[in-house]
């Protein structure tokens, strides 16, 4: 009886990680994890450009121009969030993004002609962005090393739930407004503007920098990223982000294209994409609870391998059964990798060019699924049905430069006490 009681307490101890890892986080953090899941539920801007273009009278092509501007202003986000961490703070750069992109994107409602919307489409993408970086830094920071895997499990799970309740919130929105644009765009400005207030009153200011910090101010933010580029061993890790995100995003570009050029009824496509959602929020989270105890190097390379087989499984004769469990094994490659994957730039590099190195990695991964469905329309375009393998070849380039790429992190071996910048005043 006492031994069935003691594995009941081990049991509800285990299952109670993941919400006592929240729980004993800083406000700080929480605050960033909550402003993930904001940022994400209000990013609908992307999903009713075109159409609210198309409203304004604008032709089908400028609309096209506008969502490609807002692709190239979110990639370009990242990278300079980068920057900006490390200038600003990781606070102010929030701050400033986010109150930014509440900002532009209430303009686009009163905007008169198309390059202003243009340009505002651009910078508030570019703006939304800033934060992520900056936020990422931020966790890790203020995070001890052996929660790092399941925080930023969690910012992914804000991530993904976020964007999966976002089209569902903007067209509520829609609705609401009586099929008009006004509270779409409004009630994305709001969303935006509430964090701002939130991440101001409950972030840290930016502590003092210490003689690495001081020398990188005085290096200047160029000199910074020179020499995270001089880091050979993460300028790998960033090519098998790069290769990975290209095979990634294949299953929303050149997916769809062979379903249909195989006559393929479009429910199985739609169920494998929903599937995908489903597990990836359900079961990456607690799976992190594993995986934080695996080494990084082993993780990642299982991750992206396993994203490569998946997709070179989609090159056996297609049919319902292919499409459904192909996306099952590159699916639990995600998940397995995930946190683990957004964890390690954190840790990858100096302390003082924490901001620069996760600027880096996420602008790879925004380039490679911006640049990823080119690269596979155009290889479908002349080989079919037979890139698959081609594609998870390149997947398995990932895996083997990840593995590669990954160093013991100076963490791993002994873990410093982290000094907890001051709270911001409310």
């Amino acid at each position: 009886m006492a031994a069935t009681e003691e594995t009941r307490e081990e049991d509800a101890d285990k299952s109670a990680r993941i919400w006592a890892t929240f729980r004993d986080s800083s406000v700080a953090v929480k605050t960033l994890l909550v402003g993930v899941l904001l940022s994400r539920l209000g990013g609908f801007l992307n999903i009713f450009i075109v159409l609210y273009l198309s409203f304004r009278g604008y032709s089908e092509e400028e609309a096209s121009y506008a969502l490609g501007a807002y692709g190239a202003g979110g990639v370009a986000g990242v990278l300079l969030g980068g920057t900006l961490a490390d200038r600003l703070g990781a606070r102010n750069a929030t701050v400033l993004g986010m109150g930014a992109t509440a900002a532009l994107t209430a303009s686009l409602l009163y905007l008169p002609n198309y390059p202003a919307l243009l340009v505002a489409v651009a910078l508030a993408s570019l703006m939304a962005q800033l934060y992520r970086p900056a936020a990422a830094s931020l966790l890790s920071e203020l995070t001890s090393e052996s929660s790092q895997v399941m925080i930023f499990g969690m910012y992914r799970f804000g991530l993904n739930v976020g964007a999966m309740a976002a089209p569902l919130v903007g067209l509520g929105l829609y609705h609401l407004g009586g099929e008009s644009y006004s509270l779409v765009f409004w009630g994305e400005a709001v969303i935006a503007l509430v964090y701002t207030f939130v991440a101001a009153a409950a972030l840290p200011r930016r502590s003092a920098p210490g003689p690495e910090g001081a020398a990188a101010d005085a290096e200047g933010p160029a000199g910074s990223y020179r020499a995270m580029l001089a880091d050979r061993r993460y300028m790998l890790f960033l090519a098998a982000t790069l290769f990975n995100a290209i095979i990634y995003v294949q299953y929303l570009s050149t997916l769809p294209l062979d379903v249909e050029a195989n006559g393929i009824d479009l429910f199985w496509y739609t169920a494998a994409v929903s599937l995908n959602g489903f597990m990836v929020i359900a079961f990456e989270l607690p799976l992190a609870k594993v995986t934080q105890k695996w080494k990084t190097k082993i993780t990642v390379g299982l991750s992206f391998g396993l994203v490569g087989l998946g997709v070179a499984l989609y090159g056996m004769p297609i049919g319902a059964g292919v499409i459904i469990g192909a996306t099952l094994v590159w699916t639990l490659g995600e998940i397995i990798g995930g946190p683990a994957v957004f964890a390690y730039p954190a840790t990858a590099g100096p302390a003082h060019l924490r901001s620069r190195y996760i600027g880096g990695f996420q602008f790879m991964h925004a380039l490679g699924t911006a640049v990823g469905p080119v690269i596979g329309g155009l290889l479908f375009v002349r080989l079919g049905h037979n890139v698959w393998p081609l594609l998870g070849l390149i997947g398995l380039v990932a895996a083997v430069l990840g593995a590669a790429a990954i160093r013991r992190p100076a963490a791993e071996k002994e873990e410093p006490a982290r000094d907890v910048p001051e709270a911001a005043d409310a």
